[in-house]
């Protein structure tokens, strides 16, 4: 049995390579920084500058001029924050849903071919394991 060091390297050689894989399976519309954004505001819901850049391991600063290219695209526009008027939240449009699909499509094309090689056991096992590592991810905020 190995112990949580060891399964721990194992878990992030093998995300990290199927990370770098994927991050190359790509449509190239937007820059990862974008997709990343666009990804958290798809999946969380309106979020305040703050909230997305710790959602993405950042500091708001840092995404500034990210936020400001998809406002100026109309992939995300910012509302007053209902709960706190000196705040603003960030939102996807529906413009910034059709741009992150279209960056999405390349990798789940490949992984869903790429998956055609497992059993539907396996396919399954990597679902739950899916699932696990966002909820670890998650509980690391």
């Amino acid at each position: 049995m190995l112990t949580n060091e060891e399964a721990a390297r194992k878990i992030l050689t093998g995300t990290g390579l199927f990370s770098s894989r994927v991050r190359a399976e790509r449509a190239g519309a937007i820059s990862p920084g974008q997709t990343g954004v666009l990804r958290q505001l798809a999946k969380a819901g309106p979020l305040t500058p703050g909230a997305l850049a710790d959602r993405l391991n950042s500091q708001p600063q840092s995404l500034s001029r990210t936020f400001a290219a998809l406002e100026e695209q109309g992939w995300i526009r910012r509302r007053p924050d209902p709960d706190d008027g000196r705040q603003s939240l960030l939102e996807i449009t529906p413009a910034g849903s059709e741009v992150l699909a279209a960056e999405m499509r390349p990798r789940e094309v490949w992984l869903a071919d790429a998956l055609k090689h497992l059993t539907d056991a396996e396919r399954d096992f990597l679902v739950v394991a899916a699932g696990l590592l966002e909820r670890l991810s998650e509980e690391a905020r």
